[in-house]
């Protein structure tokens, strides 16, 4: 009886709230890019890198607040469920957007993962290193191998992979935020610290400004990098309908989603705008792609850092593959609907009531082939996240602009030629730009990158 009451109108019980809703979101949003944002503010100097942090933040509220009326079809507080992004595309705009959708929302997904499984072995090796330097001096050769940690790391995520839906793991969230402001804070406080003692501001007022030794062109290719790096921190659209299905119906779902984007905008702008800003005052044009790797002492901070980098990306994976694996199973247990292999199987705890485990063995086993797939080719390729640039920045447009606008432009009725129609249709089109602009920086650092990459190989 009670089940009945809290279930949905579509009989799925649901216990998202805002603040596991929130938990969802930031853990999606912020990720160890925020450690580059020094390197991009510096790309575009202080004129543009502030500014362009400032519009992107004002951009990806605006836009998640309209994607949060396409949850439900046709109207946003009594019509119909959409419980994925792909689904309320193909409602809203059909079945040929939806295999487009599909195709670029999949493999981003796909591809971040395959990232943090890279950056994490990246992570687990840099706290070895600085436990190296700390005892052998900075001059020691710490050399550290990343394959290991990549299997371990597979290894905790195939475990992790048998919790049922994105609802189930809020808690693996929640520990995911938490952790993603402890390094942020960490690296925004050496960053200060660093400050402090140069008794200066350094920087250039505009990128044309600087001047070292690289050539113009790659300048060039650098900031827009820098610009699609900044658009990208930001996002978690193709996440959000996902998140927003966690939710109970009271209540109504977008209302308090745009609660929830609002706070993970307005917080993660914060820390992006703070950290972005405070350590390329610190270190100026030389400030590296990732602020921590600058920093050696106080050691046990730093090591603090990158473990809480790792736990976040431990709960970030699961955020993103529980989607992927949410598709793939409903269409094996519509194709095969009686078949064994969708059986649920109830694994009770010992010396506990309520300690059980559900499991299939569609779940089962190919949850933990897709991981180990992951991990393999993680290890195939450790420079991935040159790759997943590039992939970021084409999806960009589609999957955050595009998509979202073009749906909410059906549901809300907009006519066509309307002043709103315009401002949304300009709006579309400077993003365009963006995704181009920074589909071609991307390109240009990943050749740059691959010439020094070597399969099964992480550079340290």
């Amino acid at each position: 009886m009670e089940m009945t009451m809290d279930a949905g109108d579509d009989g799925r019980v649901r216990t998202g709230t805002l603040w596991t809703a929130t938990a969802h979101a930031f853990t999606a949003v912020v990720g160890a890019g925020i450690l580059a944002l020094p390197w991009s503010v510096a790309q575009l100097g202080w004129i543009l890198g502030p500014f362009i942090l400032v519009f992107f933040a004002i951009v990806t509220y605006y836009i998640a607040s309209l994607l949060c009326d396409c949850y439900r079809t046709p109207d946003p507080v009594t019509g119909k469920r959409n419980h994925t992004y792909i689904h309320a595309v193909r409602e809203l705009l059909g079945p040929k957007s939806e295999l487009i959708c599909g195709i670029l929302q999949y493999s981003i997904l796909w591809g971040t993962m395959i990232g943090y499984t890279v950056t994490t072995a990246i992570s687990i090796a840099s706290v070895k290193r600085s436990t190296c330097f700390h005892d052998k001096g900075h001059n020691a050769k710490c050399g550290v191998s990343g394959n290991l940690y990549m299997l371990i790391y597979g290894a905790i995520e195939i475990f992790l992979s048998q919790c049922p839906n994105l609802e189930k793991v809020a808690i693996l969230s929640v520990i995911a935020s938490v952790t993603s402001f402890a390094y942020a804070l960490i690296a925004l406080y050496l960053s200060t610290a660093k400050l402090s003692s140069n008794h200066e501001f350094k920087g250039s007022l505009m990128v044309a400004m600087v001047v070292n030794t690289e050539a113009t062109s790659e300048r060039f290719w650098q900031a827009f990098q820098a610009l699609g790096n900044i658009a990208l921190a930001y996002t978690y659209c193709m996440l959000l309908l996902e998140i927003q299905d966690t939710l109970k119906s009271v209540p109504p779902e977008n209302k308090v989603m745009k609660r929830v984007s609002l706070y993970v905008v307005v917080g993660t702008a914060f820390f992006y705008i703070s950290l972005g800003c405070i350590g390329y005052a610190a270190f100026g044009n030389d400030v590296p792609g990732n602020v921590l790797s600058r920093f050696y002492e106080p050691f046990w901070l730093v090591d603090m850092a990158n473990v809480a980098v790792i736990i976040h990306l431990i709960g970030a994976y699961q955020v993103y593959a529980q989607p992927i694996f949410a598709i793939n199973e409903k269409w094996i247990g519509s194709r095969w609907p009686t078949s064994s292999f969708n059986k649920i199987y109830t694994i009770r705890f010992p010396c506990s009531r309520k300690g059980s485990l559900h499991l299939t063995i569609n779940r089962l086993f190919l949850r933990t082939i897709f991981v180990v797939i992951t991990t393999a080719v993680a290890m195939m390729f450790p420079f991935f996240n040159a790759i997943l640039g590039l992939l970021g920045s084409v999806s960009f447009w589609p999957l955050t602009v595009y998509f979202p606008i073009s749906m909410y432009i059906v549901q809300a009725k907009i006519k066509r030629g309307s002043c709103h129609w315009f401002g949304l249709q300009a709006l579309g089109f400077v993003c365009l730009i963006v995704t181009l602009v920074s589909g071609i920086g991307s390109v240009a650092g990943m050749v740059e990158f691959l010439k020094k990459a070597r399969l099964f190989h992480i550079e340290m």
